[in-house]
């Protein structure tokens, strides 16, 4: 694309680590050769944030992305006003926190919408916090699915070569279980086609993953395989989809549309073999199917240290007609005000939301 595209980045919750490492990560030079940044949040706590982390920038305040400036040593923050800074406590959930993080997000979104900005990237909120402030929702993907009228979404994961789509989310694990049913689970499987599509993949391989331990060995640990995942696959193998590797007759008419799926693959490989490029996408049937996989080789804890030497991957929000990036980890209340937060996740978003926005125009 000829010019660079506009992301519109939420400051997250106040009290955060957010404001800390959006500072570090608008500190690079490099950043502003790939995108247009502007910070949706309050420019008063970017300030002091500035102050916390020791980098040489200034803060701009504006009222309109039009007045944004977009050089480098300039953070142009979209200025909400929301925070009394004399109430701000770091480290420490509140109403007022929650509510401002929640107006973020809700303002970002009418931003894209209005194709104000070409994506939106966000750091974390706290749902204790949004709750307090009275805004009942599980997650930004909820809030995102809200604004923008999306009845059909699911949350991506990714962290390097490793990417996870949910056929469900933020959901008890008896609840999940009772949502694995064919008609999402092929509705998932075309999201994540076309996500990989968005990131530059022509034909990406997908790995659908199994419920049940072994994927149900037929039958004697479940028959959600049998009954519901593997009947989305046929209906996806019917639209010219590879399954367990073998190629329907009519595969060349449909190559350039189909998708390639394989499954379901029992849970405890599935990632394995996605981490070692048989998939470029693994579909996961809830929450922690496929969190922790990522979490595990994205978050790297050094114990002679005693710190995070990397906090790495993305949350990508599919589904709504805007783009949506975000961080992999939570407000870090315990390191927030210390200046010691790792804001690669961050970047990674950040890196993610311009490879979907170039994908969109292409």
């Amino acid at each position: 694309m000829s010019k660079k595209p506009i992301l519109g980045i939420t400051m997250g919750d106040p009290a955060s680590i957010g404001p800390e490492i959006t500072v570090k990560a608008l500190s690079d030079p490099a950043i502003y050769e790939k995108c247009s940044p502007i910070i949706i949040g309050d420019a008063a706590v970017m300030e002091a944030a500035v102050g916390i982390v020791g980098k040489d920038v200034k803060i701009n305040a504006v009222s309109d992305v039009k007045e944004a400036k977009f050089e480098f040593g300039t953070i142009d923050v979209y200025d909400m006003k929301l925070v009394d800074m004399d109430k701000l406590e770091r480290g420490v959930v509140s109403a007022m926190a929650g509510n401002a993080a929640f107006q973020y997000v809700k303002k970002v979104i009418e931003l894209a919408m209005n194709h104000e900005v070409d994506a939106t990237v966000t750091n974390a909120l706290n749902k204790e916090a949004m709750n307090l402030a009275g805004h009942h929702y599980s997650g930004h993907t909820e809030i995102y699915a809200e604004y923008t009228g999306t009845k059909k979404y699911t949350m991506m994961l990714a962290h390097e070569n490793l990417r996870v789509v949910h056929v469900s989310t933020h959901v008890s694990l008896r609840e999940a279980c009772d949502r694995v049913k064919k008609d999402r689970v092929l509705e998932v499987i075309r999201i994540a086609d076309q996500a990989c599509k968005e990131l530059g993949i022509k034909e990406p391989k997908i790995g659908v993953a199994g419920l049940n331990p072994h994927s149900g060995e037929n039958g004697m640990f479940g028959r959600e395989e049998i009954e519901e995942i593997t009947p989305a696959i046929e209906a996806a193998k019917g639209e010219g989809i590879i399954v367990d590797g073998i190629v329907p007759s009519d595969y060349t008419k449909h190559k350039r549309e189909g998708i390639i799926v394989d499954g379901p693959v029992p849970p405890d490989t599935v990632f394995s073999k996605a981490r070692g490029g048989w998939y470029d996408i693994v579909v996961a049937m809830y929450h922690d199917q496929g969190h922790i996989p990522l979490k595990v080789v994205g978050f790297v804890y050094n114990q002679a240290e005693q710190k995070w030497d990397a906090v790495a991957g993305v949350n990508i929000t599919l589904g709504p007609p805007i783009i949506r990036a975000s961080v992999d980890h939570g407000t870090a209340f315990d390191q927030a005000g210390k200046g010691v937060a790792n804001e690669l996740s961050l970047i990674n978003a950040m890196d993610y939301a311009i490879r979907m926005s170039e994908g969109r125009t292409k």
